[in-house]
């Protein structure tokens, strides 16, 4: 076994049912993290890439979900990789390094020398090897995966600017509105565990501040609407933008694909950027087809071992059938999320669309969001040649006409 100043520990941020309200209504059947992308839940695909860190000890999730709905992935996963995996709750929101400090015993349990930090509702080919052999080499507290935008949507992130010789993070804002470079934090991390005496200094003067307040009654409650929890402490505006050129934090820019996964749209563009990495990483997972003895296959595919799908189908590009599912006679499905037990009936079409759990969609329908929106969600609703209904939570929309597409923002 290596030593113990090789170890390292990752920490995966998995938030909590008032977060990813924007995700909703996915949200709303299953925890954010456990949506299926590609065929593995969200959560997956960060944890996977942990997994080829050299000497990773444990991998912790961190968040606010019920400890059940996270039960049986963790045992799962846990034996699946063979790499401890364990689910820790908080009992508030402390923020993204307040959540981290308050299990710091837990994750100094195994004297790591480097933590990596990540975000589970982040997208990308996660390059945490080569990222964490050159923070080694910066010798900083924390290094930062970067990524370059477009000018016009570097705002909707924290923006941040970089020495371009030596890599070092110089300046960081969150979100400015004006514009401050189009290179922006990708909410990936690797930290030595000084991060957790930086956390500790904020907390501490957050307790002093509030302890001033209290001298003047009046200012304590003019303030109280304004000011966050004592122990709630931001990992950007808290800690990342007080070190920005202080020498300990820096940079490194993944030059491979990257999204944040916010909205029920985004997680079908992600599904099919991970679907394409398969074919680098786990070709194993990617189904195949010639259309005589199975279905005709095109592109990046993904099908669960016990969906059924007729050997006179054509599925693809950017598909994912999850458990269950049946797709019949030549259907045709492209750049779709198949939830479990759905059912496809023969020769419906269904494009850029989510269609959820036990759906059914009729014969000759055709289901269809616009392209860049990456917006249809379908829940709980059956389709035929002359009807629909869709049932969301109570509401239902009839209407009987013949069906072109749908797409719901």
């Amino acid at each position: 076994m290596a030593g113990s100043e090789q170890r390292v520990v990752a920490v995966i941020m998995v938030g909590g049912p008032t977060k990813g309200t924007r995700f909703r209504p996915l949200s709303l059947n299953v925890p954010k993290p456990l949506f299926p992308l590609a065929g593995q839940p969200m959560v997956h695909h960060p944890i996977s890439a942990c997994r080829r860190i050299p000497n990773l000890a444990q991998i912790y999730l961190i968040g606010f979900h019920e400890e059940r709905e996270f039960k049986l992935y963790v045992s799962s996963i846990s034996n699946e990789l063979r790499i401890p995996v364990r689910y820790l709750r908080e009992d508030k929101p402390h923020g993204s390094a307040g959540g981290l400090y308050s299990f710091r015993d837990y994750i100094m349990e195994d004297s790591p020398s480097h933590i990596v930090l990540l975000n589970c509702d982040v997208c990308s080919s996660f390059p945490l090897p080569d990222m964490l052999e050159a923070h080694k080499k910066y010798g900083g507290m924390g290094t930062l995966l970067v990524n370059k935008v477009s000018a016009e949507s570097a705002n909707q992130f924290g923006e941040l600017v970089a020495d371009p010789e030596t890599n070092e993070l110089l300046h960081y804002t969150e979100k400015p509105e004006t514009f401050v470079s189009d290179l922006i934090n990708c909410g990936v991390y690797i930290f030595t565990p000084n991060i957790f005496s930086a956390i500790e200094d904020v907390l501490k003067q957050k307790k002093d501040r509030a302890n001033l307040r209290r001298v003047s009654s009046f200012e304590a409650l003019q303030s109280a609407t304004k000011a966050l929890p004592a122990d709630f402490v931001r990992l950007d505006q808290d800690i990342l933008s007080p070190l920005a050129g202080k020498k300990e934090l820096y940079t490194y820019q993944t030059l491979d694909f990257w999204e944040q996964i916010k909205t029920p749209g985004m997680s079908l563009r992600c599904s099919g950027l991970y679907l394409s990495q398969f074919r680098r990483t786990s070709p194993h997972l990617l189904a195949s087809g010639d259309g005589i003895r199975t279905a005709t296959i095109v592109g990046d595919v993904y099908i669960h071992p016990s969906a059924k799908v007729h050997p006179t189908s054509k599925i693809g590009p950017n598909v994912s059938i999850s458990a269950n599912a049946r797709v019949g006679a030549g259907a045709r499905l492209i750049n779709c999320i198949i939830l479990d037990d759905v059912e496809i009936m023969e020769n419906a079409v269904v494009i850029h669309s989510i269609v959820g759990w036990k759906s059914s969609i009729g014969k000759w329908s055709r289901v269809q969001a616009s392209f860049s929106l990456y917006h249809s969600f379908l829940s709980s609703f059956k389709f035929n040649e002359s009807s629909f209904s869709i049932n969301l939570n109570n509401f239902t929309l009839e209407q009987f006409v013949k069906i072109t597409s749908v797409g719901l923002m």
